[in-house]
């Protein structure tokens, strides 16, 4: 069958990219597997033009590697990594939260609240597709007010490695429930501009989701060590 592309190109590859995107985050292109452009062509009804953009944007923001002979592999990061992109995430999140509180604007608060309250609709219907993606924006406003360009973009850098691991920590139904709380104190911790408390939850919050991806990866790894000592 002919692929004809839609005519507004500049839409249709963004909204590839971000399809590609979202499939690495959820999971459901697993981590270490290769991205073949052919099947993800005829998957999305799409040329590979599109297709090889998107895979190019994807291995500039640390979700996909580019390795010789092998082409395209979902990122598949080690224990230790994980760790360490975790803890540096935790600071640059404790830092743009303590300066959101400084800097935030009252119309910032506005947006931050009401999604907030379609963050909680969406946990209420335990939509985590959703709730994720409202949870990155909020996450993301609350980097953008701390006024720090230079902040904002090496965040965006960083937590692009780990926003699949940040998805999976919700899994867990007890941890989703403690991320939710966390997530209105941030709100009244800026509502009050206490830059202090702000940070300080920002940091634990972080740490928190590290701790859960920590446990999920080492049972995981057991799992798989004792499947194969089965065979």
């Amino acid at each position: 069958m002919k692929v004809i592309e839609q005519p507004n190109s500049q839409n249709l590859h963004e909204a590839i990219f971000q399809k590609l995107r979202l499939l690495l985050v959820e999971g459901k292109i697993i981590p270490g597997s290769k991205l073949n452009e052919r099947e993800l062509a005829e998957s999305l009804n799409v040329s590979r033009t599109p297709i090889r953009e998107a895979i190019r944007r994807l291995a500039a923001d640390g979700l996909v590697e580019l390795i010789a002979n092998r082409g395209a592999i979902a990122v598949q990061l080690s224990l230790e990594d994980v760790i360490n992109t975790f803890n540096v995430i935790a600071d640059l999140e404790g830092f743009s939260g303590e300066l959101a509180a400084n800097n935030i604007s009252e119309t910032t608060l506005s947006e931050l609240e009401a999604l907030q309250y379609e963050m909680m609709a969406s946990y209420a219907r335990r939509d985590l597709s959703t709730y994720y993606k409202l949870n990155l924006r909020i996450h993301h406003l609350i980097n953008q007010a701390a006024n720090n360009p230079v902040l904002a973009q090496l965040f965006s850098q960083v937590n692009a490695r780990i926003e699949a691991l940040r998805f999976r920590s919700n899994q867990d139904g007890v941890k989703w429930e403690k991320a939710v709380e966390e997530h209105q104190e941030m709100l009244d911790a800026l509502k009050a501009r206490d830059s202090g408390r702000m940070r300080k939850i920002m940091i634990q919050h972080v740490h928190n989701k590290r701790d859960v991806v920590v446990q999920l990866l080492k049972a995981e790894a057991e799992a798989t060590t004792t499947a194969e000592a089965v065979k």
